[in-house]
């Protein structure tokens, strides 16, 4: 068994006065230097220690609400916006046209006829030629105005993966401005997840996720692990850029791929229009060359670039900002619940879940596993685990479908709610349970000893070839026919059980002859 624990801290290089008071709490919160304890050789460990730094905090829960915000935000029409998008709108008190008209000018030189800023924000990749386009004043109005609740939970998030995107950033060459990228894409959610399937912070297909380099299964997503997936967001923009020279249509590429890209380009080319440069962009979206979505894509970041890296200019001074996480890495060689991780670790259940969201069942896989705990509790937890008898690692069992079998028939069978097996099995459409396949089913500790009871006990079996089962509490003739794949009235037969005879909590029963 092998075992070792890492610190990071992280390097931050940031642009402004505001961003950089964060970085020096980080600095201060995570000592100087990073220590490392090995039980065994570290080299069977995974390479590089990730980041994010400072105490696990309770923080505001992803939630549906930021999806059907993000998917009103994505399914804006030219001109109006699309059904649903009131289900963002906050209750700050919006700013009037006279104000919006105020925050545009003396945004740039000769913004609107006014002059420039004398001092304000700089940026290392193309903003201002394009500050004042129609389409990047639209979503700055709207981002101000309908959006504006949301967006100021998605600069609160921001705070805490600033530091770790922006340093993947600069290690490959992109701008470190594009970290708003992932503010327009999900809100720094990890869980957001898409109509098209998109998953994590950095929306990933899987089959992007796949030709990226991250691992997607039954058991990891690592989608939505932050760190991994920004490595796999920075390679694909900077592969980009390096083909079409220019960041804008790397983004374009980056939300609608490639070769819709290459083709838009080709069609330029046949009519003698210059692709260089970045107003390319501009025209591959307004020859229409481009799907809506995309042609809105870099206004949108041009946008969110100029509100994220001034907030107070306009008016997200009072952020409540979320700070960057402290953690140790061990190596956990076993399938284990990160429930009982966050047992050993002192912990809340949510604490590891925040830490490491490519587990998105709640269980590590079968062999060797990075886990993130809160920073210090590496060694005790490596300590505990080294005696925890491997029955107790995972609180947890899978089940396999049965034609007609239900999530609720489910949940009165093994003891636990609806909503902790959906948790388990967010892949898993609740109507449409597929025959053969297989559900993670959560249980207490309590649960899992009397289900480990019943498969020792129950189905109990005779010389004459009977088997038997002891009926428990909540359990009727359907789940139990369920359960033996047996009819219930084989088992009203076997044990003559008359039709609306209530079924007494342990009674044993014939269920197979």
């Amino acid at each position: 068994m092998k075992f070792a624990i890492r610190c990071a801290h992280p390097a931050r290089s940031l642009r402004s006065i505001w961003t950089l008071v964060p970085a020096l709490a980080v600095a201060a919160a995570c000592g100087k230097g990073s220590q490392q304890v090995a039980l065994e050789p570290v080299a069977e460990l995974a390479p590089a220690p990730r980041e994010l730094t400072l105490p696990v905090v309770s923080v505001v829960e992803d939630s549906v609400a930021d999806d059907v915000a993000l998917q009103a935000i994505k399914d804006l029409e030219y001109g109006s916006l699309a059904k649903g998008a009131d289900h963002v709108r906050g209750t700050v008190p919006q700013p009037d046209s006279q104000e919006l008209q105020r925050l545009f000018i003396d945004l740039v030189p000769g913004s609107r006829g006014g002059a420039a800023s004398a001092v304000g924000p700089t940026y290392d990749f193309d903003v201002e030629s394009f500050a004042t386009h129609r389409r990047v004043e639209y979503y700055m109005e709207y981002y101000l105005g309908k959006a504006r609740e949301r967006f100021g939970i998605w600069l609160g998030r921001l705070n805490r993966y600033e530091g770790m995107i922006r340093e993947r950033f600069r290690a490959y060459g992109v701008p470190e401005d594009m970290v708003y990228l992932a503010l327009i894409e999900s809100g720094y959610s990890n869980t957001a997840v898409s109509r098209s399937r998109a998953v994590g912070m950095w929306q990933f297909m899987s089959g992007t996720a796949s030709r990226s380099g991250l691992k997607v299964d039954s058991w990891v997503d690592e989608r939505r692990d932050p760190f991994k997936a920004t490595e796999a967001a920075a390679r694909y923009l900077a592969d980009h850029n390096e083909l079409f020279g220019s960041w804008y249509l790397a983004a374009a590429a980056y939300n609608g791929g490639g070769g819709r890209v290459t083709r838009g380009l080709r069609r330029l080319s046949r009519q003698g229009v210059s692709t260089e440069g970045d107003t390319t962009f501009f025209r591959l979206s307004d020859r229409r060359y481009l799907k809506r979505e995309t042609r809105d894509y870099v206004p949108k970041l041009i946008a969110a670039t100029i509100i994220a890296k001034d907030p107070a200019r306009y008016g997200f001074s009072n952020v409540p900002r979320q700070v960057p996480f402290v953690f140790d890495e061990i190596t956990v060689p076993d399938r284990t619940g990160l429930d009982v991780i966050a047992k050993l670790a002192d912990t809340t259940y949510r604490a590891i879940t925040e830490l490491n969201p490519q587990y998105y069942r709640g269980v590590t896989p079968a062999h060797n596993s990075i886990v993130r705990v809160p920073r210090g509790v590496g060694s005790r937890v490596i300590e505990r685990y080294a005696v925890l008898p491997p029955s107790e690692r995972v609180n947890f069992v899978t089940h396999r479908i049965r034609r007609g079998e239900t999530l609720s028939g489910l949940g009165q069978r093994y003891g636990v709610s609806v909503r902790l097996i959906r948790a388990a099995n967010p892949n898993v459409h609740p109507r449409r349970l597929r025959v053969g396949g297989r559900l993670v089913i959560p249980l207490s500790a309590a649960a899992k000893a009397r289900h480990s009871a019943s498969r020792t006990t129950s189905p109990a079996t005779t010389a004459s070839g009977s088997r038997y089962h002891t009926v428990r509490r909540g359990e009727s003739l359907w789940t139990i026919s369920r359960r033996y794949g047996v009819t219930i009235n084989q088992l009203r037969t076997w044990n003559g059980i008359k039709k609306g005879e209530v079924l007494q909590t342990g009674k044993r029963l014939v269920v197979g002859q």
